[in-house]
């Protein structure tokens, strides 16, 4: 069976993932799962979620600012302006992963996202937030789920939109490190009060 909630070295409650290093600790307590806004911090999101595919999340913590200095900040506008040059000099870059299919998503997706309005990238992605009161407090790891129907949706839509790299479980990654889901365990001391709580 899965652990509940373990103490982390200052004696917190956290997610059992939450203690297994001092990168995830840093994350776990400061990151993960608090609401982002903004269309550029989400595409930062959905391009680390891609990039995290098939790998362990550590690996692209770890990367996370040679990631930002390679894509210039994650500006959308810039990443969008990128060049066959830029692509050539990511594909050599040590600081990132070096995925041909996901450095051309990325570079794709910054592409279509800066025709959109300014805001529609935050609207779209919390349009599919699920309510929290139907959602109860997971108590093991186990119970927190890897898709949703509203992760599915939003991949779909997202997909339809013309983006990249942003199957259902990617998105649903995304919903749970954006805030759209408090999958924090129920005794985590990290997980957010409730509304009016």
């Amino acid at each position: 069976m899965t652990p509940d909630a373990v103490p982390g070295a200052d004696g917190r409650l956290r997610c059992p993932w939450g203690v297994s290093s001092e990168d995830y600790a840093e994350y776990h307590d400061t990151e993960w799962g608090r609401p982002v806004h903004g269309d550029d911090a989400l595409y930062e999101r959905l391009c680390l979620e891609a990039f995290q595919s098939g790998l362990s999340w550590i690996t692209i913590l770890r990367r996370r600012e040679g990631f930002r200095k390679a894509f210039s900040g994650f500006g959308i506008a810039a990443v969008a302006a990128f060049t066959d040059g830029d692509r050539d000099r990511l594909l050599a870059d040590p600081g990132i992963i070096r995925n041909r299919a996901k450095i051309d998503a990325t570079l794709a997706n910054a592409r279509e996202l800066a025709g959109w309005a300014p805001g529609t990238l935050d609207a779209l992605i919390w349009s599919y937030a699920p309510d929290p009161a139907g959602r109860p407090a997971p108590r093991r790891t186990a119970d927190v789920p890897a898709v949703t129907a509203e992760s599915t949706a939003l991949a779909r839509e997202l997909k339809k939109r013309g983006l990249r790299f942003v199957g259902p479980t990617t998105a649903y990654a995304l919903m749970q490190a954006c805030g759209l889901v408090d999958d924090h365990l129920a005794d985590c001391f990290a997980r957010r009060a409730p509304a009016g709580g």
